[in-house]
């Protein structure tokens, strides 16, 4: 009989009640044993972000330059610029709403909201190679290098660099996450602030949900003008696609429905064999959308400046970051961690409510990214059709096997 596993977001909230509970009567000997394990897992990340970064990034800027074509370049564009624009959606709204949505909380800033009174009993520095932008910059040399000199040597060491960081993922920093977010939690319950940590969940949780179908609406908005389709038709044709994924956590795994809604929104065969599954890695608006106001909202809760300008940058560069997001549960904010550290500004303490409160959505997201797949895929049809371009059933081919 196969063994029922259980999956991330179970864990994450198991530990997130655990963490509080404990904290409440755990012995401070206790405690600093998980603050001390907090703290290798922690410079454990911070090794491994740059590596990370070059690992993921680099593959994924040479795979778009093979393949369909102008078609492959339309199709990339489109995702990125739907994707931009849930970024700065999300800002302005968070920048709106986050003044009287959160004035109650009483934040205080993190330092002293959740503030360390016991420290680890001994910790191990673990610098990286390379600092998150030295790795960015590599990444995109590399990338763009390989994808125009088409080197298999290159391209073959890249690609089993990023199946060893995959591995690393999946197999090491994934499973730890529920002990790592247990400790957050025992920690800020341990000294006494995690009514306030949780309000703020909770409310950021409400206003993401309802943002997210704001963003469907608009985009299914488009694609009924441009396509000259009923977009609440088109909406409603995909709603099978979006509760899969609820279910599924995972665009990859939804990929299926997603294509066969598609198809019956009227979408090319083929097309949407070359689309969904291309949009299924490079389309992440819905998982953006969630990065941008929960950074936002820890900002606030850190007393940091938050500035346009700053986060204008942050979102051009989370658009690419999510290119290169691993298909698994929560692999959206771990190629974002770099950023939010490098670029935000974030400490480890802000990184572990940062990954608790984007887990505990996860399913909002990835809901979205996959429901707005079928916009994108609608909008293509579209565009193919008036420029009388297909591509070839290879090309169409070498990029569905590809993904």
């Amino acid at each position: 009989m196969e063994k029922k596993k259980i999956g991330l977001l179970p864990k994450i909230v198991i530990a997130i009640a655990s963490g509080i509970v404990c904290g409440l009567f755990f012995p401070d000997e206790l405690v600093r044993i998980f603050l001390t394990v907090n703290g290798l897992f922690s410079n454990f990340l911070g090794f491994i972000i740059p590596l990370l970064i070059l690992g993921l990034v680099a593959p994924g800027i040479a795979d778009l330059g093979k393949g369909a074509g102008k078609l492959l370049l339309i199709t990339a564009l489109l995702a990125y610029g739907f994707t931009l624009f849930s970024g700065f959606f999300t800002y302005f709204a968070s920048d709106l709403s986050y003044p009287w949505l959160l004035k109650d909380a009483e934040l205080q800033p993190l330092e002293t909201a959740v503030v360390e009174p016991l420290a680890p009993y001994f910790t191990v520095i673990m610098p990286p190679l390379m600092d998150v932008m030295t790795s960015l910059v590599l990444a995109f040399t590399l990338g763009l290098g390989m994808s125009v000199i088409n080197g298999a040597t290159l391209k073959g060491a890249m690609e089993d660099f990023k199946d060893i960081i995959n591995k690393v993922i999946t197999g090491v920093i994934i499973p730890l996450l529920p002990l790592y977010i247990f400790g957050i939690f025992l920690n800020i319950s341990n000294s006494g602030q995690v009514s306030g940590v949780l309000g703020v969940f909770v409310k950021i949780i409400v206003m993401i949900f309802f943002l997210t179908i704001i963003l469907l609406f608009i985009q299914f908005f488009i694609a009924g003008i441009v396509s000259k389709k009923n977009p609440f038709r088109l909406f409603r044709n995909m709603l099978p696609a979006y509760m899969t994924a609820l279910g599924t956590q995972s665009s990859a795994a939804t990929i299926p429905v997603t294509l066969e809604q598609s198809i019956k929104n009227g979408v090319n065969r083929e097309l949407a064999a070359f689309v969904i599954p291309l949009c299924a890695t490079i389309h992440l608006s819905g998982s953006t959308m969630k990065i941008v106001a929960c950074a936002m909202a820890i900002m606030l809760m850190s007393g940091m400046p938050i500035s346009f300008g700053v986060m204008a940058g942050f979102i051009f560069m989370l658009g690419i970051a999510m290119v290169a997001a691993p298909g698994v549960p929560g692999g959206a904010i771990m190629a974002a961690l770099g950023l939010l550290q490098s670029m935000l500004g974030f400490d480890e303490t802000a990184q572990g409510l940062m990954i608790a409160l984007y887990i505990a959505m996860d399913s909002f997201g990835t809901a979205c990214n996959v429901t707005g797949d079928g916009a994108i895929a609608v909008i293509m049809d579209r565009i193919n059709k008036k420029s009388h371009h297909t591509g070839t059933r290879e090309e169409l081919e070498e990029v569905v096997v590809a993904e």
